[in-house]
């Protein structure tokens, strides 16, 4: 497995022409590589683990789509390149090609599908706040006047906004690189709480040093349908990554994966266990897989 800047040359001249004007199996056909994008702490989706391994649910099912290429193009042997991603540059990486797939904590919604494609639904959840118990937010109306971590670049930011400015609460908002430093925000006092993806929160939880002290809180304000990003106008390739997930999903394999990553230990900040049973909306996915987006 090969790591690369986002900055590289991943390609030479004549191959980059090629993969701007042909699909994504032509193109990793003709290279003989693919190029998957990485997050270092989008746990327990795509996050670097103890050990200094890529892994996570979301990573897990990157690497069984680019097998499913290797195999359907017959090639011996596929090189796998990598590409560290944030929130920030995930989509603009994807749309101009550098990187052929992400799948992490990326939200698969309308105004993101007129950069993008996204494949089959692999998660389901929910924005909520993430706060101590003894901080007196119970629900979004408690965030008047303070101050709240939000990713940059998430639709939880965008979300944030709306609801500030609507509802006139006069936060300060407090934009943040990642998942950890979101946490950290809230931890250390520079913000009464965070809003985010609850699955994420979770495991925020998981790895706190005092985790009984933390509280998953509020009204959700959207459903969050998790896909993996791909070029978009590539039907050939998104109908190959929907087949994957929709049959480690109907065989029972995502069930597998999803207890692998949330209800056993993983290695990351000594080991962690989430435990966060499977949900409803995830049961009902699972026995219909689709790409519905919910805004």
């Amino acid at each position: 497995m090969k790591k690369l800047s986002a900055a590289a040359p991943l390609l030479l001249v004549s191959e980059l022409v090629l993969a701007q004007s042909a699909g994504t199996l032509d193109k990793i056909k003709a290279t003989g590589a693919v190029t998957l994008g990485t997050r270092e702490a989008s746990t327990p989706f795509n996050f670097v683990d103890d050990s200094g391994r890529q892994a996570g649910l979301g990573w897990e099912i990157s690497l069984r789509i680019a097998r499913r290429a290797q195999k359907e193009l017959a090639l011996a042997e596929l090189q796998i390149n990598t590409v560290g991603l944030t929130p920030q540059t995930r989509i603009a990486l994807v749309a101009n090609q550098t990187v052929d797939i992400e799948c992490s904590s990326t939200t698969n919604n309308r105004e993101r599908q007129k950069q993008v494609s996204f494949s089959n639904t692999y998660f389901v959840t929910e924005t909520r706040l993430l706060t101590r118990k003894d901080s007196g937010v119970l629900d979004f109306a408690d965030l008047k006047g303070k101050t709240v971590a939000v990713e940059a670049g998430t639709t939880s930011e965008r979300l944030l906004r709306i609801l500030n400015r609507e509802r006139d609460l006069d936060i300060s908002i407090l934009l943040t690189k990642d998942t950890i430093s979101n946490f950290n925000m809230v931890e250390t006092g520079r913000a009464v709480a965070s809003m985010g993806d609850d699955i994420i929160f979770f495991g925020n939880i998981a790895i706190a040093r005092t985790p009984e002290q933390w509280a998953v809180v509020g009204t959700p304000q959207s459903r969050e349908a998790y896909g993996c990003m791909l070029r978009k106008d590539d039907p050939a390739f998104k109908k190959l990554a929907d087949s994957v997930i929709s049959e480690m999903q109907t065989s029972g394999e995502m069930l597998e994966l999803y207890n692998k990553y949330f209800n056993t230990r993983i290695d990351v900040n000594g080991g962690l266990e989430i435990q966060v049973p499977l949900s409803r909306e995830n049961a009902q996915l699972y026995q219909n897989p689709n790409d519905h987006a919910f805004e």
